[in-house]
């Protein structure tokens, strides 16, 4: 019998970002508390997003804003990174980013735990920016799931290509 396995990756649904996106600029245009700010939140390359405002308290507001529809969404902030508002001309601007795929530390590192605390028999193996979890039984892989899924690890995870 063929071991059954799964892969371990860290990837964001680009569709889910831009509807999470879209909701929060139509909010920003559309709020009370934002009119006359000059607050927008546009696309700023294939993974980067862009928070203008007039202030740097109405930029930070409006990165909540973009936060709580990600969330919304099931997109986790972990995967998002902002920086700190900046002054550019006479407004505040806050890049942020979406890291995808796993770095070789970050795979190594959950290598390292399901070796120590995972079930016996269970292989890994590190392929490009996944990795690969195989066992025999599929019962230790749900077991893999399951302590991965209990670990605080600072990178969002998904479980694909599950046979």
């Amino acid at each position: 019998m063929a071991d059954s396995s799964f892969d371990v990756v860290s990837k964001v649904d680009r569709q889910e970002v831009d509807n999470a996106l879209n909701q929060a600029a139509k909010e920003l245009s559309q709020r009370f508390d934002f009119k006359n700010t000059g607050a927008a939140i546009s696309w700023a390359g294939e993974m980067a997003v862009e928070i203008k405002a007039g202030t740097e308290e109405r930029a930070a507001a409006a990165l909540d804003v973009f936060r709580d529809k990600l969330v919304k969404r099931q997109i986790s902030l972990k995967a998002f990174t902002a920086d700190e508002p900046r002054v550019s001309g006479k407004e505040y601007k806050i890049s942020g980013s979406f890291q995808s795929g796993l770095s070789q530390e970050n795979a190594k590192k959950i290598a390292k735990i399901i070796r120590d605390e995972g079930p016996k028999g269970v292989k890994t193996q590190v392929q490009g920016d996944e990795l690969r979890v195989s066992s025999k039984k599929r019962d230790d892989l749900q077991a893999v799931i399951a302590l991965l899924k209990g670990q605080d690890l600072d990178v969002a995870l998904q479980f694909v290509n599950y046979r």
